[in-house]
């Protein structure tokens, strides 16, 4: 199915996350906070900081804010924040966030989406199963569909155990791509995270071409 946006997703999504990933989190052992993520030179407690920045740039309307700099500044800036800290920042935005992303006119639901993808992130990290398959899916499909336009990424037809969803664009003088997977592996492959091969069938296009996050 083709997806149409829908303005109180992005803010459903972040507090379903928050009630998933935040109580995980305060059970989690101050040294598993160290651990390496998906994210190149990020730990657990950095990428938490990361998120929980971004959010409260968007809550109290510091924008733009979201290049490489202002995210390694956000990040260095809470290096010496108790992880207590930064969880309570990431809980305030994530609680928070919702009605600026809504006014936004969907111009900043790609940041509702990489905060739900982080927060796999954080799971496959911590060892958690079904990292990227967390309560939300649906909402984070429906996203992705969206976003997945607005990056100008090729029409994908792709089908997962619990339903169909059109990705991308038409472009002219190519079919659509088939894509086979199930839903984890449909969010790692746009958002560029590892995927084994035999976790999917995909005729018509490459991975590279997917990927919304460069």
């Amino acid at each position: 199915m083709i997806t149409t946006r829908d303005p109180a997703r992005p803010g459903r999504l972040l507090r379903t996350e928050r009630q998933t990933l935040l109580p995980l989190l305060r059970d989690t052992p101050l040294e598993r906070f160290e651990l390496p993520t998906a994210c190149p030179d990020w730990t657990v407690r950095e990428l938490l900081a990361h998120c929980g920045a971004a959010l409260m740039r968007i809550v109290e309307g510091r924008l733009p804010g979201f290049t490489p700099e202002h995210n390694a500044a956000d990040v260095a800036e809470r290096a010496d924040w108790p992880v207590w800290r930064i969880l309570d920042e990431l809980e305030s935005g994530m609680a928070e966030a919702g009605p600026a992303i809504e006014a936004a006119d969907g111009a900043l639901d790609v940041i509702a989406l990489g905060e739900w993808v982080h927060a796999g992130d954080v799971r496959e990290a911590l060892g958690v199963p079904g990292a990227y398959e967390s309560l939300g899916m649906e909402d984070a499909l429906a996203l992705l569909a969206t976003v997945s336009r607005e990056r100008l990424t090729p029409r994908v037809c792709a089908v997962t155990p619990c339903g169909d969803w059109v990705m991308g664009n038409v472009v002219d003088g190519r079919a659509a791509a088939e894509l086979s997977c199930d839903e984890g592996t449909l969010i790692r492959m746009y958002t560029g995270r590892p995927v084994r091969p035999e976790r999917y069938r995909l005729a018509g296009a490459v991975r590279e071409e997917l990927v919304i996050y460069r």
